[in-house]
């Protein structure tokens, strides 16, 4: 059985037990959060839609933290304009306790 399920502006697909990371949730390490976006629920078949208008995934958040850092680099060749700049984004991962459908 698996989710589709969509936060921080991006869609995931999940099933029971996986550890996914997220765009950062206002949740410390420890609390349970309830993901109540869910577009897609499948076990045998496919359901969407209205079928799943009452469908949420709750899920534990394991830790909150920072990705590796991403190296911005603007450049403008003859005019002597450089520009170096780091960008690490903040996420949060979760681990999916149970799909209600």
């Amino acid at each position: 059985m698996y989710a589709i399920i969509a936060t921080g502006g991006k869609q995931y697909k999940v099933s029971e037990g996986d550890v996914i990371k997220v765009e950062k949730l206002g949740a410390q390490a420890g609390e349970s959060v309830t993901f109540d976006n869910v577009l897609a629920v499948s076990d045998d078949k496919l359901k969407v839609g209205s079928d799943v208008a009452n469908a949420s995934v709750s899920a534990t958040v394991v830790e909150n933290g920072r990705g590796k850092k991403v190296i911005v680099y603007r450049y403008k060749r003859k005019s002597g304009y450089h520009k170096k700049n780091g960008h690490r984004q903040a996420y949060t991962q979760v681990k999916i306790d149970k799909i209600n459908a």
